[in-house]
């Protein structure tokens, strides 16, 4: 048995950056269903939290688990799941719930795990000072991503 310790650090916002996650309640049940439902699928998240347009999530990747594929079940099952819970339906007000196609992936080593935790953690202060274009200009620069251009 091969013994692997890869985590990630995923970053996605809301289909056009829509404040769709509007309360801290709203929030923290879509962050738990996400985590009980990737724990189904054997995806292990050490902390997810985000705020009213985005989610972070700290994953611990398994052997056969892709960025892709992992980031595909989570966010693909959670909006389904969103879309079709009652509660739900009535504050998105007819509006149908996504996420965005793109996403930020990084690498955590092991010496940053407590920092990048910290930060998943303290999202709703970290947000009362920046925006999350801030966040995401910030990304960008810091892992040196470039930026695609549309067509």
């Amino acid at each position: 048995m091969p013994f692997v310790k890869t985590h990630i650090h995923f970053v996605w916002s809301t289909k056009n950056r829509e404040p769709l996650l509007f309360s801290p309640e709203f929030r923290s049940m879509v962050w738990q269903h996400i985590r009980e439902h990737a724990r189904s699928k054997e995806i292990f998240i050490e902390h997810i939290n985000g705020f009213k347009d985005h989610c972070h999530c700290l994953i611990s990747l398994g052997t056969d688990q892709t960025l892709q594929k992992t980031v595909q079940l989570i966010k693909g099952e959670s909006s389904f799941w969103i879309n079709r819970h009652p509660e739900f339906q009535q504050s998105l007000r007819g509006r149908k719930f996504a996420w965005q196609n793109d996403y930020f992936a990084v690498s955590v080593s092991e010496s940053m795990l407590h920092r990048v935790s910290g930060y998943i953690k303290h999202q709703e202060e970290h947000h009362r000072h920046k925006t999350f274009q801030e966040e995401y200009d910030e990304f960008i620069q810091k892992y040196n991503f470039q930026k695609l251009k549309r067509k």
